[in-house]
């Protein structure tokens, strides 16, 4: 799914993905991941596509200061 691409995540977050993905039914955790992945992304890009606008909307979210 990610093609040979790797991505190092902290252990306790990948245990959580994994719980999840296996509740919600779908059939890997790179699987759930990038569902995820896909669904933030569109709702950051939909704010807006200039590079202020996505490091505003991130700042609002909480994922940088």
């Amino acid at each position: 799914m990610f093609g040979g691409n790797k991505l190092k995540i902290n252990k306790e977050l990948l245990e959580r993905c994994r719980k999840c993905a296996e509740v919600a039914g779908y059939s890997s955790v790179e699987e759930f991941v990038e569902h995820v992945l896909e669904k933030e992304l569109k709702s950051i890009e939909s704010a807006g596509t200039s590079d202020e606008a996505i490091t505003e909307s991130l700042r609002g979210l909480g994922y940088i200061s």
